[in-house]
């Protein structure tokens, strides 16, 4: 059987064909197009009619003969609103917008972070739904008749039910993960009426068949499925994990995302005192973790510098010095600044150590912050849940860079098992392949994933000098 799966990063966007002939699953990438953020003075948003149009086009050019099932995954956090003629509400804001700063001191004042952490067991970050919505004006929420995911928009206009997927629901920091709905009492300070949100479905479910305007020969029979709307989710569905070991994941692109899978959500003083999160994963699982910057200080530096790839930051990283430069990725000037190398340059200044002046030594900055980040995160984990994580799982466009991985491990004191790249697409075609019965549960699948793609090892060295440096920065 054969499978679509539509993976929206933040960077680009990809049309991936997943089939599965009996034991043997593969992946390949038909098309992929830039997804590139739309700058209106101070504002921030996404292009989403050009979005459409590259899956449009790359949906008719399919030429294999019989598809079975197409479902989109995107990031987190942001929406789309729909009026009452079924048309987008223009504009779809970025979660980088600077809107959300004054909304977010506003609306805890209104409603304490308490009350918000026991009604939805997400982590404080201004990028969530909830803020962005408190920044909302009266009028453009007024005329929306509908709000949907990203993901779930898309499913939406390929022919599906105008629902929510669960775990993209549960980023939104509006859906209560106990009740399993939409927190009246948010949506009451929101003044924002529960028709406007469809119901929640859980991952896995079939929301329709293909439109008619997209459908061809190849895609005539092909069900549209909600699998995991959120690309997190459908990461960590296809984590290859050995269930005798406790094991834990970082989903390694844009943001990093560590964390490890619960049957139950954990809202408590300790979960909330430091920032951890309880989205919903496949299955209704618990994903307990904790969202932290990734390499989107190399992307940004990327943007800045214009004239390298990953690859050559990564050769001039490994050939610069250890630990010459220290910063702390989740410092909030690294959300959205106008210039990385700068922000970076001036961190270190203000932290009386030498600032990076190569390419190579921001790369090597980054490289090892991270490492160091991962390590602060995982014992935060390990404090929450009681319990000794005895293998790292990286997945995700990061997982293909050897030298943060083994900076990861060395950090972290763990063995890493990196791979696979493309978790999202393939979590994305196994819940698809799930929900039509062609694969029978979630363990089945992660075998599956471990006997058709390569995962690599990595083991921790340098102990003393990784401790060391840790010292510099808690």
């Amino acid at each position: 059987m054969n499978y679509i799966a539509i993976d929206l990063g933040a960077e680009s966007g990809r049309l991936i064909l997943g089939s599965l002939d009996h034991e043997q699953l593969t992946l390949s990438e038909l098309s992929r197009f830039p997804n590139t953020p739309i700058r209106s003075g101070e504002s921030l948003q996404w292009d989403i009619q050009k979005l459409w149009d590259n899956i449009a086009s790359g949906l008719v050019a399919i030429e294999i003969h019989s598809i079975d099932g197409i479902s989109v995954d995107s990031w987190g956090v942001d929406y789309v609103l729909i009026d009452s003629a079924g048309q987008l509400i223009d504009p779809t804001y970025h979660y980088r917008d600077p809107r959300t700063k004054a909304a977010v001191d506003r609306f805890l004042n209104e409603v304490s972070w308490h009350k918000i952490f026991a009604e939805t067991g997400i982590q404080l970050m201004p990028i969530n739904t909830l803020f962005q919505l408190a920044s909302e004006s009266r009028e453009r929420l007024k005329s929306a008749h509908r709000l949907l995911g990203i993901a779930d928009a898309f499913n939406y206009w390929l022919g599906g039910e105008a629902c929510v997927e669960e775990s993209l629901a549960s980023t939104f920091q509006l859906y209560n993960p106990v009740t399993r709905d939409w927190s009246d009492l948010l949506l009451k300070q929101l003044d924002l009426p529960k028709q406007a949100l469809p119901r929640v479905v859980p991952s896995g479910t079939a929301i329709g068949t293909i439109s008619p305007k997209l459908k061809t020969e190849a895609l005539s029979g092909a069900k549209i499925i909600a699998t995991c709307s959120h690309d997190t989710g459908a990461a960590v569905a296809a984590v290859p994990a050995d269930p005798a070991t406790k094991w834990a994941y970082l989903s390694s692109g844009t943001w990093s995302l560590m964390g490890v899978e619960r049957e139950t959500p954990v809202i408590n003083d300790l979960a909330r005192e430091l920032n951890f999160t309880n989205e919903i994963g496949y299955c209704s699982s618990i994903r307990l973790l904790k969202n932290i910057s990734g390499l989107w200080l190399l992307q940004e530096c990327r943007r800045i510098w214009g004239q390298f790839d990953y690859v050559e930051l990564t050769a001039l990283a490994a050939n610069e010095v250890s630990f010459r430069s220290i910063i702390n990725p989740a410092d909030p000037r690294f959300l959205a600044p106008a210039n990385m190398p700068d922000t970076i340059a001036a961190f270190c200044r203000d932290t009386d150590q030498p600032m990076p002046e190569t390419p190579g030594q921001y790369t090597r900055c980054i490289f090892e912050s991270l490492a160091l980040l991962y390590r602060h995160t995982l014992l935060q984990l390990g404090k929450l849940t009681g319990e000794r994580i005895e293998v790292l799982h990286v997945v995700g466009g990061g997982s293909k860079n050897q030298l943060l991985n083994q900076f990861t491990a060395d950090a972290c004191q763990i063995d890493v098992l990196a791979g696979p790249v493309e978790a999202t697409a393939l979590g994305n075609v196994i819940i698809q392949a799930m929900t039509l019965g062609e694969i029978p549960n979630l363990a089945a699948a992660r075998a599956l994933i471990r006997k058709n793609f390569e995962i690599v090892r990595y083991q921790a060295k340098n102990p003393a000098l990784w401790i060391e440096a840790y010292g510099r920065v808690v």
